[in-house]
């Protein structure tokens, strides 16, 4: 058997993001119908493909456009037209002091947070360790395994607000939350994967303080966030200073197997993040930020999030709650999270007999894939919390029919799981 270092061990081993994806695969493979609520994968959005697929057929125009493409290596940071479109179009929209020097690309954001995570936390040259801090978990199950040393999260529980009989919002509770000595970062996903959550701005302005009076960063990973792909049902305002740090992605806006993350902060972190590019990857790929960067220039990029992508999801997400208003049965103690973007159905089945690890088997036998909640509370995996075991995530981006074919069969084991209490 292979001996691996530390690094090898830790990444090679059973995760939940690993499972998640090996899972997906198989299902992929099996014969007949498979119901694939379980990934992140976006939607196929025509009008938004065929903006795509125009872009690309103009720059194919461009005499030797496509061959530089495919053919030139871009400066580790990135493609240096993009990052000074992205840079006008921010300062533009939100007035922002900032330049090309503030961007930086990353092979999709799950890269840039490795990046981030482990030159922010982790063990320093004098002995000493610092974490991650999670102000609200559940917390994106991506980053669960990114850090290369032990306990490199801390996390705590959330507030929870009951909005209606089956409905509930988490919020972060300042009353417990406690930013030790040891903490070199904290971060926040808004809008949140798994839960749909969106961190309100009084919270959000809340944490930012915390982090500038203790001279550490803010993370806030933006991936579904606003300008774009801007798939948020709920208005924030967007915020960006010396001390933070916004990640954000073209995935969602219709890209996702083109890896293309974005890092925006101050100049240092910038020319760390395209150091370790230098070094782990050489350089980025160039498709996406090709065919984005005239969306850029135009702010055609604004109008496509805001009228296309964004009531495309809140559209999904409707739908999506009333099929399970349909299937459910009223009288079970289930509760689905808020939905206030991203593309997510988030389940609490309150007093749960069996945990919902035992529920993802018993769909997966049924040709069901979802992902089971207790992945997503990183820095809370010694707590005894019995609310971990008793949440899903159900993705709301895939074909109706595929979704409510799903839905239908999980309400039917969420009562079969229920009806399994000793009486």
């Amino acid at each position: 058997m292979m001996n691996f270092s530390k690094f090898g061990a830790k990444l090679t081993a059973k995760t939940g993001i690993l499972e998640l994806m090996e899972d997906l695969g198989r299902a992929m493979n099996q014969q007949g119908t498979v119901y694939m609520l379980g990934g992140g994968n976006p939607s196929h959005i025509p009008v938004v493909e065929k903006i795509l697929r125009g872009q690309m057929e103009e720059l194919m125009k461009e005499q030797g456009k496509f061959e530089h493409i495919i053919g030139d290596y871009d400066i580790p940071q990135g493609k240096p037209s993009f990052l000074r479109a992205l840079a006008e179009f921010l300062h533009k929209k939100y007035g922002w002091r900032i330049t090309a020097e503030n961007i930086a690309v990353t092979v999709g954001s799950q890269n840039g947070f490795f990046y981030l995570f482990n030159m922010l936390g982790g063990e320093f040259a004098d002995g000493t360790r610092k974490k991650i801090l999670l102000p609200l978990c559940p917390e994106y199950i991506g980053y669960a395994d990114q850090g290369l040393t032990s306990d490199f999260f801390v996390s705590f529980r959330p507030t929870v607000e009951y909005l209606g009989a089956h409905t509930f919002k988490y919020h972060v509770d300042f009353d417990s939350l406690e930013v030790s000595k040891d903490v070199a970062a904290i971060c926040v996903s808004r809008p949140t994967n798994p839960t749909g959550n969106v961190v309100t701005d009084e919270e959000i302005r809340k944490l930012s303080s915390f982090a500038k009076e203790r001279g550490i960063p803010f993370i806030i990973d933006n991936a579904y966030g606003e300008p774009f792909p801007n798939i948020l049902f709920t208005p924030v305002k967007l915020i960006w200073d010396e001390h933070i740090i916004l990640a954000m992605s073209l995935s969602k806006f219709g890209m996702p197997s083109l890896r293309t993350g974005i890092v925006i902060a101050r100049k240092e972190i910038i020319a760390a993040i395209s150091g370790i590019n230098a070094i782990v990857a050489l350089a980025n790929t160039s498709l996406a930020q090709e065919l984005v960067t005239p969306l850029l220039q135009s702010g055609e990029i604004t109008r496509i999030s805001n009228e296309i992508i964004k009531p495309f999801y809140k559209e999904k997400s409707q739908i999506a709650q009333e099929l399970v208003a349909h299937y459910f049965d009223d009288s079970l103690p289930y509760f689905v999270h808020k939905s206030e973007g991203a593309l997510f159905l988030w389940f609490w089945f309150k007093d749960f007999p069996i945990t919902t690890k035992e529920l993802y088997e018993r769909l997966k036998k049924r040709k069901v894939i979802v992902v089971p909640g207790s992945y997503f509370f990183p820095g809370l995996e010694h707590d005894d919390w019995e609310h971990k075991g008793q949440c899903i995530r159900v993705n709301f981006a895939r074909p109706r029919e595929e979704f409510e074919a799903g839905i239908k069969i999980i309400a039917e084991e969420v009562k079969r799981g229920y009806k399994s209490a000793p009486h």
